[in-house]
């Protein structure tokens, strides 16, 4: 009987014969290498091979003893037992025809390339990888393994791994028996990511399950810290459909610290070194390089028919990147509730740190510092685990956690992973979590405000809505969302809806881009020190690729979380006292009595004093749209005050390339003052769409400052006079053919207001995400 498969003999069907991970490889090499992907050569140790190895070594039935007695639930007892198995193994010889065969193997790809080849020994487990049980890290890889004697060791060594104490619990916990699972080796060139950078793409994004997009992580060094968490790795989101479309462009990204590399060691088998700072500074892949494993990760999607977890990385001394491995996504894949329940964060207490947010959920309880799982005595059920990072080992620990806090990691290490698994909440790669909270303390976890999440002190006020996300049927009129946090887009994207009627770019502004525009343009004209420090430090050597890039990966993700469904983009609606709170704003903008009435919209576009703002945010747009190819974003002025002005700022936008009509351009306009009620006749010759800023138009109707509570109750949206102004405006826009939509507050709140927009016949609703549901089924009780 052979022992050995090389890569080109095995595939997804060998699962029981070569182990999970060996199967997912040489499925690869045989179908789809160089075909968008590069595959390392190797072979496999069989199961059979190891099986054999514990008959010839005369300790098969010891196993058996070993663990007839196993009390998962006895640290000691687990411990003790699989001490006992591995020491075993460590202590046998391989035989000598398994010996031979391996050699032969190991000659083969020295030969293919070259007799200094250096490989990587991996362990696979047959249930490792499969659809209801990932085994991912439970047993042991050896890297840069050199010479027939370190080989030899290193698939012992491998073998003996099948009983850490991690997979002894973990097989204990999922109900395998410890002796039906056998353990395959993979023996492939390495891939010398150590003088170069590594990482893990998902197609799908790992925190809602939304599945048009690939998720790309990586640093530098060797992936074995992107997977522990012992980095911020950096981030690369590419849209699917566009791509496949013909497009190449990086729908977003996010400069993680990457603050260690692991590299391989002198006396050791690896460390961990710092980054140097040059490079922590800078993405560690191109543009190009990202596209490159977005294109390889849909060729394994599409092949596997699957969403997929794929390991990468790149070789430092042929500068290519190869595919090491790729197994079925667990988690996120399966993420298909008829019902999701949004967290909503009423009151907090101060602010101790923030992070990456995984999942959308809060969580609290009393903070633990644990150090190390030495360390973890007095850790109850329903406290928060606070730690650097976490492996497998901590997993008993995760398991009775509220939540969870690192100081190190993104949202493809072990701590997230293992968080979604458990459905707890998670803030990863704080940085400070150990230092700033106080062991003992109450804190809140938060991860429902968007891609940051936040560690509060003390108990926060919070409560949850359930929402449903499919209806059996869908009004004729559409119903759509309120939105300008492009973090929580793609969870948005499952509630019922007809895409996007308000997307707010000012929230990009101020949440994604932080620096005013002419600020990012001219940090020299920033008097405060510190902002033009700060702002020099944030935009580098080039103020305006600075904003246009974090505008269109903003717009972006909105656009591409509801392709090809409409997303109405509203350009920045900012007032100066609003623009003057970003970095570097106070010394660009006036100071005004009334800036409710005064410098905002349309008349800041026309107006030289913003004429380089404007230029920035219409190249966003047209990156948007043209780059990364999401024409389903429709362009949306607000508060146009006269004809003349709608006129100049639609002829500056033509000259920088948004022309209303080319390539399927729709152009909007807020419906929120009278004179666009008075003209809307005129104004439909210009736009192709109002949508009714009900606050606005409320406010300048009744003559009722919106902002002031002391003449609150004469604020109604639901006033004859304000509903006369929407009656006149939804029947001008039908009288011309064009679309009339609502984005303003009024239907989240009022049901009868709904009711009304209903008999108009508008055509569309918008409305903020708790509130869809209930006015989606109000609209379809209204129509009937």
């Amino acid at each position: 009987m052979s022992y050995i498969r090389t890569f080109g003999e095995v595939g997804i069907a060998d699962v029981p014969l070569v182990g999970g991970k060996n199967a997912s490889l040489g499925e690869m090499y045989r179908h789809i290498h160089d075909r968008d992907i590069r595959v390392p050569n190797g072979f496999a140790v069989t199961a059979d091979g190891y099986r054999h190895f514990l008959r010839a070594s005369g300790i098969d039935t010891a196993l058996a003893t070993v663990f007839a007695d196993l009390d998962i639930d006895d640290r000691e007892n687990l411990a003790e037992r699989a001490d006992r198995a591995r020491k075993l193994l460590l202590g046998a010889s391989l035989p000598e025809d398994l010996t031979e065969e391996i050699l032969a193997g190991y000659r083969a790809l020295r030969q293919e390339y070259g007799d200094d080849v250096a490989l990587a020994v991996r362990s696979s487990a047959t249930a490792e990888d499969l659809p209801d049980a990932s085994f991912a890290g439970q047993h042991e890889t050896y890297l840069h393994v050199q010479g027939e004697e370190a080989l030899l060791d290193a698939v012992r060594r491998c073998f003996a791994s099948i009983f850490t104490d991690r997979a002894v619990d973990y097989r204990a916990r999922h109900g395998y028996d410890q002796l039906s699972v056998a353990l395959s080796v993979g023996v492939m060139k390495m891939v010398r990511s150590d003088l170069a950078c590594s990482g893990v793409s998902f197609t799908l994004d790992t925190e809602s399950g939304f599945r048009d997009v690939v998720f790309v992580t990586g640093s530098y060094g060797l992936g074995e810290n992107v997977v522990q968490g012992l980095v911020e790795p950096d981030e690369f989101y590419v849209h699917k459909p566009t791509y496949a479309a013909g497009h190449r462009a990086v729908l977003s990204r996010r400069l993680g610290s990457k603050a260690v590399r692991m590299v391989l060691g002198e006396s050791e088998p690896v460390r961990n070194e710092p980054t140097p700072p040059a490079e922590r500074d800078r993405f560690c892949l191109t543009d190009e390089e990202v596209l490159e494993l977005a294109g390889a990760a849909m060729t394994i999607e599409r092949h596997y028919g699957k969403p997929m977890d794929i390991e990468w990385a790149k070789d430092g001394t042929d500068g290519l990147l190869y595919v090491v491995q790729a197994r079925p996504e667990t988690v996120a894949a399966t993420r298909r509730p008829t019902v999701t329940t949004r967290y909503v964060v009423d009151a907090h207490g101060d602010l101790i740190t923030s992070g990456r947010a995984v999942g959308a959920k809060v969580g609290a309880g009393r903070a633990r510092i644990v150090r190390s799982m030495g360390e973890d005595v007095g850790f109850t059920s329903g406290d928060v685990l606070v730690a650097s990072s976490t492996s497998p080992d901590w997993e008993p620990l995760m398991k009775i956690a509220s939540a969870v806090v690192t100081e190190h990691g993104g949202r493809t290490c072990h701590a997230a992973i293992v968080a979604r698994e458990l459905g707890i909440p998670a803030v990863v790669g704080t940085g400070d979590a150990t230092s700033t909270i106080i062991d003992g303390e109450e804190v809140t976890v938060s991860c429902a405000e968007g891609d940051e999440g936040h560690v509060y002190r003390g108990l926060a006020d919070f409560h949850a809505n359930d929402v449903a996300t499919a209806l059996t049927s869908r009004p004729r009129t559409h119903v759509m969302l309120n939105l300008g946090n492009p973090g929580i887009a793609f969870e948005s994207s499952f509630l019922p809806n007809d895409g996007v009627g308000l997307a707010r770019m000012e929230f990009i502004l101020a949440e994604h881009v932080r620096v005013h525009p002419l600020a990012a343009l001219h940090p020299d004209r920033i008097t405060d020190p510190s902002q033009r420090a700060e702002v020099e430090r944030l935009v580098g050597d080039d103020g305006a690729a600075y904003v246009v890039e974090k505008l269109a990966e903003g717009i972006g993700s909105i656009a591409a979380a509801f392709h090809p469904k409409p997303v109405v983009v509203r350009l920045s609606d900012f007032k100066t006292n609003e623009y003057a709170t970003l970095l570097g704003g106070a010394d660009f903008e006036p100071a005004e009595a009334n800036p409710m009435l005064g410098f905002r919209g349309a008349a800041r576009y026309a107006h030289p004093a913003y004429t380089e703002g404007f230029a920035l945010e219409c190249a966003a747009l047209r990156r948007v749209r043209e780059e990364i190819g999401l024409e389903n974003v429709i362009v949306m002025l607000p508060f146009v005050r006269r004809l003349d002005e709608a006129d100049r700022v639609l002829a500056r936008m033509a000259e920088l390339g948004l022309r209303r009509g080319d390539h399927g351009l729709k152009v909007y306009a807020m419906c929120e003052i009278p004179s666009n009620v008075i003209l809307v006749d005129e104004f439909a010759e210009r736009f192709d769409g109002f949508s009714i800023g009900s606050n606005d138009l409320t406010q300048l109707t009744l003559g009722v400052d919106r902002d002031s509570e002391l003449v609150a109750f004469d604020y109604d949206e639901r006033d004859l006079a304000v509903q006369r102004m929407i009656t006149l405006a939804v029947e001008g826009c039908r009288r011309h053919g064009m679309h009339s939509g609502i984005c303003g507050q009024a239907p989240s709140d009022h049901p009868e207001v709904v009711r009304f927009l209903v008999g108009l016949g508008i055509d569309a609703i918008s409305v903020t995400p708790d509130s869809i549901l209930a006015v989606t089924q109000t609209v379809l009780a209204a129509e009937g």
